[in-house]
C-alpha cells in the first residue's frame, strides 16, 4: 500500500521506517527537504523523500505526523491536493491557540468523511520505533480505517477501537500529566506528591473525557494507561523534562506540547462545566 506521510520529523521518520519495514511504499513529505536520522539506521529504499505535496495526492492513505502547532496551516494548503484518501492523525497535541483537538482541525481544513478519519496513539518512542523495538497502538476508527491500519501498521501491535474522541483525549491529557509528573518532581515535597498530583490530573482528564463522549476503557488503553507510564516517568519524554525545566527556570528543550495541553483540557473544563481545579492551578504555575 502506498502510505503519504506528511512531516519527517522523528516521528515521522520513525513511522516510515515501521511502514516501510512492513512492505508498504512510503512518500515522506519533508518542508525543507530534511528527514530525522537515527544512528545505525539508514532510510528504506521503498521510502521516498518529497517536498512536492503532489507527490502524496495519488497515496491510498495519509498520515498526518505535523506538529500540532502546524497542523491547521499545513492541512490547509494540503487540502488543494487531497483526493478523499483515509487520513490517520498520528500527531499527539492539541492547537494552541484554540485549545481544538487535530481532528476538529481536520473538519475545518480538509474536510474528510467521518469514516475516512482515524486516530493513532500509543506509548512510543520514535527512535526505539525506527529500530523495530516491539511496540503497540490504540488505533481508532471505523472498519475502513481498521483494515489499512492492520495493513500498514503490520509490525506493531494494534489495539482496535472507534472511540476517536477518547483516543485523542489521551493523547493530549498524557502530554500534560508528563509536565505535571516532571514538574512536582522538582517542586513537590517528594515522590508521594508528584505520584499524587500525577493520579489526580489523570482522573480529571478522565472526567473531561467522559463528559465529551469518551469512553471510560479508552484511558486504560495503550494510549492512555500505556502512553502515561512510558511519558509522565521518563526524562526522556520531551514534557516530563520540560516540567523540570520549567520548575528549575529553565528555558525546555524542544516543543512542550503539555503547555498547550493543559490549555486545551482547562478550556473543556470550562466549557463543559468539568471541575479540575488541579489542572488549572497546574496550569496557573506553569505559566509563570
Amino acid at each position: 500500500m502506498k502510505t503519504g506521510i506528511i512531516g519527517a520529523g522523528a516521528w515521522g521518520t520513525g513511522l516510515a521506517h515501521v511502514i516501510a519495514r512492513g512492505g508498504n511504499n512510503v512518500v515522506l513529505w519533508s518542508f525543507d527537504g530534511e528527514y530525522a536520522h537515527f544512528d545505525g539506521l539508514k532510510l528504506p529504499d521503498n521510502v521516498q523523500i518529497t517536498q512536492s505535496m503532489t507527490d502524496i495526492r495519488f497515496c491510498d492513505v495519509w498520515i498526518a505526523v505535523t506538529p500540532a502547532a502546524f497542523f491547521r496551516d499545513t492541512m490547509m494548503v494540503f487540502n488543494a491536493f487531497y483526493n478523499n484518501q483515509p487520513i490517520i492523525i498520528c500527531t499527539k497535541g492539541a492547537e494552541p491557540k484554540t485549545g481544538k483537538f487535530m481532528t476538529e482541525v481536520l473538519a475545518e481544513t480538509i474536510k474528510p468523511r467521518k469514516q475516512n478519519i482515524g486516530v493513532l496513539s500509543g506509548p512510543q518512542f520514535a527512535g526505539e520505533v525506527a529500530h523495530g523495538v516491539p511496540t503497540g497502538s490504540t488505533l481508532a476508527g471505523g472498519r475502513k480505517i481498521q483494515k489499512i491500519g492492520h495493513q500498514i501498521f503490520n509490525k506493531m501491535y494494534i489495539s482496535p477501537t472507534r472511540d476517536i474522541i477518547g483516543t485523542e483525549i489521551c493523547g493530549v491529557g498524557k502530554n500534560a500529566v508528563a509536565l505535571i509528573g516532571g514538574y512536582s518532581t522538582v517542586k513537590g515535597a517528594g515522590e508521594n506528591e508528584t505520584a499524587l498530583n500525577m493520579s489526580i490530573a489523570w482522573r480529571e482528564i478522565i472526567k473531561i473525557g467522559l463528559k465529551r463522549g469518551a469512553k471510560l476503557e479508552t484511558f486504560s488503553d495503550l494510549c492512555g494507561v500505556g502512553d502515561l507510564l512510558l511519558t509522565a516517568t521518563s526524562q526522556t519524554s520531551r514534557n516530563f523534562s520540560g516540567g523540570m525545566a520549567l520548575a528549575r527556570g529553565e528555558k525546555p528543550v524542544g516543543t512542550v506540547e503539555g503547555l498547550s495541553a493543559l490549555d486545551a483540557l482547562n478550556k473543556c473544563a470550562k466549557k463543559l462545566k468539568v471541575d479540575a481545579p488541579l489542572l488549572y492551578n497546574m496550569a496557573q504555575k506553569l505559566s509563570k
